[in-house]
């Protein structure tokens, strides 16, 4: 046997050393040791063995999704979706390894069949082929000896993965109510909540937003709006839809119906109708505030101001309605937006002023709260039927660089807002993390 010592290899011309003709053999003995230098590849086109790599599969990336031949030291993503098929195993020799991915999650319904050689066996098995119809599977197997054959070294399922995870800043507005009819008290605005949540990468998040209540009739209180939340996981955030305003005529005062924000009370002479309260159900901190109570005199008929997320619906004084709670601003987009005001109460001839944030002025005719605000209706004169709230609202906010960019409902979505993405629901959607 001929010998050649040299302490380095280098190639004549050019970058490349290639090492022998196809279907060479070539053995580092034990102990022996290859060192490679910094910056160099070795290019494997061939098989290697004995290199200490069982249990590995270097993972070929052209999907499967008919049946093959698999070469040991692979591994693969088999896709099933048009129907299970067989992967014949190749003959097994002590440290051959196999790998199979569960390419889209279909092994369930299409089930990929591993067939061993001749009388190989998988798992001391040889009278029957072996099966995976477990979603997003992976399995490793080794070939050991002849009495068990192929072993499992290692399986797992794709939501045992790291899951990313990430801070994700919330706004959520909910609908604002409509104020009640004939002198009703203005609408309540939308609950308003601020919140920072952990996301999880892959979990959908469904986002939901309350729109507004609708006016009263001429004797009717006025709707309360919708409410607005962000559903995903451990998380579960809603603001609570604004509290009607209290109805006119009748033979007692109406009160403002609870909720988010409280709807203001009715203008009627029997008895002091109270406004509606606020944050309804209870959140800390408070996502609203009271309604506003209306006059009890025949000839001095103002109802209650719509409570806001900053404050409550001011009483109505004498024929005028009380003025509105003023909403609360936040900063989420890159800008001070104030949300959530209560609409004014209605009068038998002077009106309360609309909250900031939204909030309709009371009037003849009233207005309305305004859309992507949150903001309460405004109340009306006599006979009158009331008006509507406003539409919610939700934003999102995180890290330009966590964003996945996966949503429904086409939510307006603004990057590089001092570093962060910013997603604007106005309808009902979903984020993915």
């Amino acid at each position: 046997m001929s010998e050649v010592k040299v302490n380095k290899i280098s190639p004549r011309s050019g970058t490349g050393v290639t090492l022998g003709d196809s279907g060479d053999t070539f053995t580092l003995p034990s102990g022996g040791t290859i060192s490679i230098a910094s910056g160099a590849t070795i290019n494997n086109q061939g098989t290697a063995v004995n290199f200490g790599a069982t249990g590995s599969a270097s993972w070929v990336t052209t999907v499967k999704t008919t049946g093959f031949t698999a070469v040991a030291g692979e591994g693969y993503f088999c896709n099933t979706t048009s129907g299970g098929f067989s992967v014949a195993l190749p003959a097994g020799t002590a440290g051959a390894v196999v790998a199979i991915k569960d390419y889209a999650g279909t092994f369930d319904t299409g089930t990929l069949t591993l067939v061993p050689n001749g009388s190989d066996k998988i798992g001391g098995n040889n009278t029957v082929d072996a099966t995976l119809t477990t979603e997003g599977i992976a399995v490793t197997l080794v070939f050991v000896d002849s009495t068990q054959g192929w072993l499992v070294t290692d399986s797992g399922l794709q939501d045992e993965a790291p899951t990313v995870a990430y801070s994700v800043e919330q706004l959520i507005v909910a609908g604002g109510a409509g104020s009640g009819g004939d002198r009703g008290g203005g609408g309540g605005a939308g609950g308003f909540r601020t919140l920072t949540n952990t996301f999880l990468g892959g979990l959908t998040y469904t986002i939901t937003v309350g729109s507004g209540g609708a006016g009263g009739t001429s004797s009717g209180d006025g709707s309360s709006g919708g409410n607005s939340s962000v559903i995903g996981g451990s998380v579960s955030n809603t603001s609570a839809g604004g509290g009607g305003g209290g109805g006119g005529q009748g033979t007692t005062g109406t009160p403002g119906v609870a909720g988010g924000s409280g709807g203001g009370g009715s203008a009627n002479p029997s008895n002091n109708a109270q406004g509606g309260a606020g944050n309804t159900p209870a959140t800390t901190p408070s996502q609203g505030n009271n309604g506003g109570a209306a006059n009890t005199n025949w000839t001095n008929l103002g109802a209650g101001g719509g409570g806001g997320a900053g404050a409550v619906g001011s009483n109505g004084s004498g024929n005028t309605g009380g003025n509105a709670g003023n909403g609360t601003a936040s900063s989420i987009t890159g800008s001070a937006v104030t949300y959530a005001g209560g609409g004014g109460g209605g009068g038998n001839g002077g009106y309360g002023s609309g909250g900031s944030g939204g909030g309709g002025a009371g009037g003849d005719p009233g207005a309305a709260g305004t859309d992507g605000l949150g903001g309460g209706g405004g109340g009306v004169k006599f006979s009158a039927t009331g008006v509507d709230g406003g539409n919610g609202i939700v934003i999102l906010s995180m890290l330009d660089a966590d964003y996945s960019g996966t949503t429904t409902g086409s939510p307006t979505v603004a990057t590089g807002v001092s570093g962060k993405t910013v997603l604007t629901f106005t309808g009902t959607g979903s984020y993915t993390g």
